[in-house]
């Protein structure tokens, strides 16, 4: 039971994965491109931390640790460029 939920929740994070590909190259303007950026860090987290429990190894919750706080300072960084057009004050 748990092997089909799983296939199943894998499936929808990659659907959700390639709707936010298509957001981020077609999107109106830069915040929406940059949201979905964001939006394509959280889903990439869900995916790692799905494939670690499928596989059964934790090397893939570390790696989705990492991810996050990359993806967190990255989000932090485009946002203070795009606010101010400049990163370090």
């Amino acid at each position: 039971m748990l092997d089909i939920a799983l296939k199943i929740s894998l499936a929808l994070v990659v659907l959700a994965l390639l709707l936010n590909v298509y957001r981020l190259t077609v999107g109106p303007d830069m915040p929406d491109r940059l949201l979905a950026l964001d939006t394509m860090y959280i889903n990439s987290i869900a995916l790692i931390v799905l494939m670690g429990l499928w596989l059964n190894t934790k090397t893939y919750f570390e790696s989705a640790l990492l991810i996050a706080m990359l993806g967190f300072i990255s989000t932090v960084a485009v946002c203070k460029y795009l606010l101010r057009g400049d990163i370090i004050e």
